[in-house]
């Protein structure tokens, strides 16, 4: 009979440590009992430093409705709810966690499971639902919009020989405002009507310098400079030059317009583990709250005052369609980094 208990202590113990999701166990008075691994890495403790603390002391930090979630297991004896971690490297972790009330002479169990990825897919349908969303209305008000807009712009430039001098502000703000609207209108019918791609082997450093050339005299109005650092002979990247420079432009530009009092915006090109390319672009501007850089790339979400968010929205999605990813890091008060990683093609090199 002692064998079988202890060879049934020794199976569910290998089921407690070997558990993907993490397994707390703490008696009535919160104090923790014991742990599994799973756990442990989730909390970023040992053993040792987890066992007798209480239960609440683990959780609590990390917000008030965790604390509520205790309560109702104490009331109601079991209790599931979700919450967000960020690790000591930054990461944002997602959780999903259930407890239940004397699950074994007096011990509670706490189960933690990691559903980071379920979280991240429902973000992409999100920004994907989003994303099909404004393709329909722009491909139903785009065009209707342009129609009236060639009329207006062809009137103005008629009027434009008559209008006194007197007069000539008002003309010059009418003609910007028209070609702002036109350049709304162009980012609408590029999310609305999938563009024809043709994909090139180029020298991704070759697109930077010419975009770099292409924003220079905007560059000295704002009293910004570039501080540029291309590796050496770096491979070819597979990609569409143009949809590439139309990212860098976007990017550039509004790191030149976050800085009107002049600055460095520094511009960087290298390998990453010989499988991506990353192009670093760095400004000195005011920075963006972290609870705001998540919601960068969304449609008509936009931290600058006149913009429209569509611009990166756009550079999101070519990015994508190029199997990139953008991340963003940035600190208020001293400036934002974008980091575009390209995955790298091996059968061209510079």
């Amino acid at each position: 009979m002692e064998k079988e208990l202890l060879k049934s202590e020794q199976k569910f113990r290998r089921i407690f440590e070997d558990s993907m999701d993490g397994l707390i166990l703490w008696d009535d008075m919160y104090k923790i009992v014991d742990t599994n691994c799973s756990a442990m890495r989730i909390f970023g403790l040992s053993k040792d430093k987890m066992a007798g603390r209480s239960v609440l002391d683990l959780f609590c930090h990390l917000s008030e409705e965790i604390i509520n979630h205790f309560k109702q297991v104490t009331n109601n004896g079991k209790q599931c709810s979700s919450m967000v971690i960020e690790g000591t490297d930054g990461v944002v972790r997602h959780f999903d966690y259930s407890t239940k009330r004397g699950i074994i002479d007096g011990l509670n169990l706490t189960v933690i499971t990691d559903v980071t990825e379920k979280a991240q897919m429902q973000e992409q349908l999100r920004k994907s639902d989003r994303l099909n969303l404004i393709g329909e209305l722009a491909a139903g008000i785009a065009h209707e919009i342009r129609n009236p807009m060639t009329a207006l712009k062809g009137f103005i430039q008629l009027l434009e020989p008559s209008i006194k001098a007197e007069h000539s502000m008002y003309y010059d703000v009418i003609t910007s405002e028209l070609a702002r609207i036109d350049s709304i209108i162009n980012e609408f019918l590029i999310l609305a009507k999938p563009q024809e791609t043709k994909y090139e082997e180029k020298d991704i450093c070759q697109i930077m310098r010419e975009t770099v050339d292409l924003l220079s005299a905007q560059a000295v109005l704002y009293n910004v400079q570039f501080h540029t650092h291309y590796e050496d002979k770096l491979e070819y990247v597979n990609c569409e030059p143009n949809q590439l420079k139309k990212v860098f432009i976007n990017l550039i530009k509004n790191a030149i317009e976050v800085m009107p009092n002049g600055g460095v915006i520094k511009i960087s090109i290298s390998t990453i583990n010989d499988q991506f390319i990353q192009i670093s672009i760095c400004d000195q501007g005011k920075g963006i709250p972290s609870d705001k850089i998540k919601k960068l790339g969304e449609p008509f979400y936009t931290t600058k005052e006149k913009g429209t968010g569509l611009g990166l929205m756009v550079s999101y999605r070519i990015i994508e369609e190029h199997n990139g990813s953008i991340e963003v890091e940035s600190k208020e008060g001293i400036g934002t980094l974008f980091k575009i990683r390209i995955p790298l093609n091996h059968l061209a090199k510079v």
